[in-house]
């Protein structure tokens, strides 16, 4: 299997694995759920494991290594994460040269065809990735702070709570979501929410389009949410950038579900925020799934250039969008 290579995105939501030959060619692929080994070790590994085991199945492969994979992980945060998931990676020999890289990393390089600058990943989760012509890489793993979904589902809950009370103006929040969780009035929220023995009626991190949809509707208290948010995330990307030596004239690029959704405050203050530091950033957002990433440092690790041909195969043979929906 000296011509194929793997790439993985294992992440909070779902695991693909993509197996290509040498030109870009998507032969197979396969989906879990999520691999996240700070979440559940045993299971995120399990996920991986049927992650692949499908994707060689659909290429009609046997057990033979791939020439080189890459492992674009959440959770790969630390050294010692690192080497937990290298140690597994030789156990399962799926391929003679593997490297683990953190998720951001690999939605960077699904970003652009350089593959440098900064990207931001806003989904369940986020992170961000920069990376330097020269080659020096810094994510921010753990120096995160602004989060993705989850978070701004609990600043939305916050603002209609703070409505309630009076404490702040009523909000357009309040009555999309109340009808989310199915709730008659906010007190019964609240109560549903924070009970003993509660279980959850919906997903919580779901609720940020409904924050998103009201800050693109003009909602005072949703603008300020999304706002503050995405200029939080500005801090880091230049964060990042700083951390590679980047300034000036560099891609900026965005992905996740969050980044996706179809108002672009969020993504408007974001670049607002990096643009007064650096004010010839350039935007766009990542065309690719993390995925992608993955399988393009691995085809670069089994020696190929990752060129427009390549790019355009790839994207020509991919999966049907479904695959990714989460």
């Amino acid at each position: 299997m000296s011509n194929l290579v793997l790439g993985i995105d294992a992440g909070n939501t779902k695991t693909i694995a993509l197996i290509a030959d040498l030109s870009g060619q998507v032969l197979g692929w396969g989906r879990a759920g999520r691999s996240n080994i700070y979440v559940q070790s045993a299971r995120a590994l399990a996920a991986l494991e049927t992650a692949v085991t499908r994707a060689r199945e659909r290429a009609g492969l046997g057990d033979a290594p791939l020439e080189a994979l890459t492992l674009s992980a959440a959770g790969a945060d630390w050294p010692e994460d690192f080497t937990v998931l290298e140690a597994e990676l030789r156990r399962w020999n799926w391929a003679t040269r593997a490297e683990v890289v953190n998720d951001a990393v690999g939605a960077l390089r699904a970003g652009s065809l350089r593959g440098t600058g900064v990207t931001v990943v806003c989904g369940t989760s986020a992170g961000i990735a920069a990376r330097h012509p020269d080659g020096a890489v810094w994510h921010t793993s753990y120096w995160q702070e602004p989060e993705g979904a989850t978070e701004l589902a609990e600043h939305a809950l916050r603002a209609v709570y703070r409505a309630d009370l009076g404490i702040d103006p009523p909000t357009g929040l309040t009555a999309p979501v109340l009808t989310y969780f199915g709730s008659p009035n906010v007190e019964a929220l609240l109560h549903s929410l924070t009970r003993r023995n509660r279980r959850a009626s919906r997903p919580l991190g779901r609720l940020a389009r409904v924050l998103l949809d009201q800050a693109g509707a003009g909602d005072p208290a949703s603008l300020r949410i999304v706002q503050k948010h995405g200029a939080s995330l500005g801090d880091y990307a230049l964060a990042a950038a700083r951390k590679v030596g980047l300034e000036g004239d560099y891609l900026l690029t965005t992905s996740g579900g969050v980044m996706r959704h179809k108002s672009p405050v969020l993504r408007e203050a974001l670049l607002a925020r990096v643009r007064q530091d650096h004010p010839q950033v350039r935007w766009q957002a990542s065309p690719h799934e993390p995925v992608f990433g993955a399988l393009l440092l691995a085809l670069e690790r089994a020696g190929v250039t990752a060129d427009k041909t390549v790019f355009r195969r790839l994207e020509e043979t991919c999966p049907d969008e479904a695959l990714f929906l989460t």
